[in-house]
């Protein structure tokens, strides 16, 4: 029988160590500009801002919409508030209400030279007493 030692290559030596550099390196880079790292951590942490900002805003608007189906509960309803709504939607009014016509694309109030609508019996008079 033989008893003759095989000597190592250098091979393989170099070959470990430059696996094993190369892996390096690569986990290096995923430090740095991997999914999770530090330049992609700026980038979310400017996300979860803008996140939170949206999100108040629309708990902002959720509020608003339960406050007015809070306005709706027959235990709290106003009945200033129902008379407005109503009078609003039938485009209805008083005698001694001020009524101010708006353009609808600026929002702005109308002004016109020309004489009223009642003036010209174009349009029939409101009549008192609807409430």
């Amino acid at each position: 029988m033989s008893t003759r030692l095989r000597r190592p290559s250098i091979w393989r030596g170099l070959l470990i160590t430059a696996g094993l550099l190369a892996f390096q390196g690569y986990l290096g880079w995923n430090v740095i500009g991997g999914n999770f790292g530090t330049e992609n951590q700026k980038v979310m942490k400017a996300d979860i801002v803008d996140l939170r900002v949206q999100s108040a805003a629309l708990q902002a608007e959720i509020d608003a919409y339960r406050h007015k189906v809070n306005l709706f509960n027959p235990h709290k309803l106003d009945p200033d508030i129902l008379t407005e709504r109503a009078r609003a939607l039938l485009s209805m009014a008083q005698v001694g209400d001020l009524v101010v016509m708006v353009d609808p694309k600026t929002g702005q109030p109308t002004t016109s030279k020309l004489t009223s609508s009642t003036e010209i019996e174009s349009m029939p008079k409101i009549e008192t007493g609807i409430d």
